[in-house]
């Protein structure tokens, strides 16, 4: 039952009423709300003959039995879920038009889903893989779901590769091994891939295994666009920062702890009492400040392996999200709860990174398989607004609510009310203009810059011990030898340091950087020759070579509004996290 005494706001009341009625309070029936005397009767011809096809309540349960599953994700199957409330401690009205952000002590209900990425439904907790961290805040304009990790980057910012990665992530086709127990794959595509190198060494370092979803920040990733009132834009990052402070849990201790160990932990701190928080920041920048970046230390606000510096983009604080109920049924408010990047609210744009606009489309589509066309009609994600929601949506399986007589076209007998618009899209998205390219980004010296920080900044001597005692531990399952030469030189790219250590705890003697390598997954803009630059030694397309590796070089945001002005800094970094690279 719900720790907190107050209701559960994220949730229609209809659906409450029925979740909590007593046991006792309740008659069996069959589905169809008959009365039936007994669960476990069943009609016989005769004592000790067959069985009646007539005897409904028996086929109606095996029926309903055997159609009890729906498909688990394919990534983020294992998971936990709460719901609370975000509170609004310093008001973002002078950057966002968003409601949700303009007050002072203005609160908006929301549901949590944590989870693991890789991992079955059943799989541990304490794998060694990133966390999901999806937040769903029903606001008065309808939803906006972050659907973020509990890292700041990624292992790739090419969209198609995304099905490729996540494929050697879950067993293997032949042997139907994970990469626990034989990590080829895994190790295979990273060292095709080196983009990825940054997320492997906070996936390889302690942030690898948190104890627990209340002891790990949260982050979005993906660069986002907010809008204020005048129509003025700036590029925003958002950042959940644990007030339960981190923690983790080594390789070795990891096998102590029980399979459902951050269900547990998430549900019986709310249970009593204790109910975990997080602030919510935002890093903002100008469209001018983010060619002055790209141009001046090539980092990319539209590419997810980059990071922005902390010291340049100040984190700025919003508010406070507190977990305060556990779901009353996990089947109901967890298993089918959908979160979708596109559901965004008016103040809040996708910004052109490719990966993010891939999450744009792809997550409803599989929730319309997952769960059903009308998965935003079950009560964890119907929206909460103030008006009537009204659509042109219509049927499909489970329509329970379908506008009634409402007319089902924009009619002219019976017309339906708009909202006035409160930004102009013209304004807030750029001009793009161009012929059609073929395009796949290539590695690059400042793809090391970030990881190397990692090391040399913010990983203790302890730390990286860990950490290639993590790598060489995984390494040892991986059947092909030159699979682990490449990644050593990849490595060696960040740090002669880890390439060194590398090839002595695994005795393989790595490549000496990347320069002579080709890449299947990537262009390498590090190779010394030509027939090794492009992935796979495929003709290159038209684009390459230009030098922007898709990012915002100078002129990028030429005229359009927003491209002047300050990026809201002044009140300065929250909970000291100053550092030019991600904290700890």
């Amino acid at each position: 039952m719900p720790s907190s005494d107050s209701p559960i706001r994220a949730l229609p009341k209809e659906y409450l009423d029925d979740a909590t009625v007593a046991a006792p309070d309740t008659i069996y029936t069959a589905s169809n709300g008959t009365p039936v005397p007994h669960p476990y009767e069943v009609q016989r011809a005769g004592e000790n003959g067959p069985l009646l096809l007539q005897d409904f309540h028996l086929i109606d349960l095996l029926s309903h039995f055997d159609r009890e599953r729906i498909p688990e994700r394919v990534v983020h199957a294992k998971g936990s879920g709460a719901h609370g409330i975000f509170k609004v401690t310093k008001p973002l009205d002078d950057l966002c038009l968003a409601d949700m952000f303009s007050t002072e002590g203005k609160e908006t209900p929301l549901t949590v889903r944590f989870s693991t990425v890789g991992g079955e439904s059943g799989s541990h907790d304490c794998a060694r893989d990133p966390r999901g961290f999806s937040v769903k805040f029903k606001t008065e304009e309808g939803n906006w779901d972050v659907v973020a990790n509990n890292t700041p980057v990624f292992f790739l910012r090419d969209p198609a590769k995304f099905p490729h990665f996540i494929h050697t992530q879950k067993r293997d086709p032949a042997t139907h091994l994970t990469h626990a127990d034989d990590s080829t794959m895994f190790w295979d595509y990273l060292s095709q891939n080196p983009e990825s190198i940054h997320q492997v060494m906070i996936l390889m370092g302690d942030r690898g295994i948190p104890k627990g979803y209340r002891k790990m920040h949260g982050y979005y990733g993906h660069t986002l666009k907010l809008i204020n009132k005048s129509g003025g834009w700036v590029y925003a990052q958002f950042h959940f920062i644990s007030d339960q402070g981190t923690d983790f849990i080594t390789q070795e201790d990891s096998n102590n702890y029980g399979p459902d160990f951050a269900q547990k932990d998430l549900y019986g701190a709310i249970d009593s009492g204790d109910f975990p928080s997080w602030k919510l920041c935002v890093q903002t920048m100008t469209p001018k400040e983010a060619e002055t970046l790209f141009e001046e230390q090539k980092i990319n606000v539209l590419d997810l392996t980059h990071v922005w510096p902390h010291k340049q983009f100040p984190l700025r604080e919003i508010g406070t999200m507190e977990l305060n109920h556990n779901a009353i049924n996990y089947f109901a408010e967890v298993e089918q709860a959908a979160y979708n990047p596109s559901h965004m609210v008016p103040g809040i744009e996708p910004s052109a990174d490719p990966v993010l606009q891939s999450r744009l489309f792809s997550y409803a589509d599989t929730h319309r398989h997952r769960v059903g066309v009308n998965y935003q009609q079950l009560p964890v994600n119907q929206a909460q607004t103030k008006y009537h929601k009204s659509s042109f949506q219509r049927d499909g399986g489970m329509a329970f609510y379908n506008h009634g007589q409402a007319p089902n076209y924009l009619s002219s007998i019976a017309p339906i009310s708009f909202k006035p618009r409160v930004m102009d899209v013209d304004k807030t998205h750029g001009e793009f203009v161009g012929r059609a390219v073929a395009f796949l980004s290539e590695i690059r010296p400042e793809d090391f810059n970030a990881p190397r920080a990692l090391w040399e900044k913010v990983y203790s001597d302890e730390a990286k011990e860990r950490m290639i005692k993590n790598i060489s531990g995984h390494m040892e399952n991986c059947r092909e030898k030159e699979i682990i030469k490449r990644q050593i030189a990849i490595f060696r790219e960040v740090s002669p340091d880890i390439a060194t250590r590398l090839e002595k705890a695994t005795g393989i003697k790595g490549y000496p950087g990347i320069a002579d390598m080709q890449f299947n997954g990537t262009h390498n803009g590090m190779a010394k020759s030509e027939k090794n630059r492009t992935a796979n030694g495929i003709k290159p397309s038209l684009y390459f070579g230009t030098n922007q590796n898709a990012g915002p070089v100078p002129g990028t945001h030429a005229g359009i509004n927003g491209a002047k002005g300050t990026n809201g800094h002044s009140n300065g970094h929250a909970n000291g996290h100053s550092n030019d690279v991600d904290p700890k």
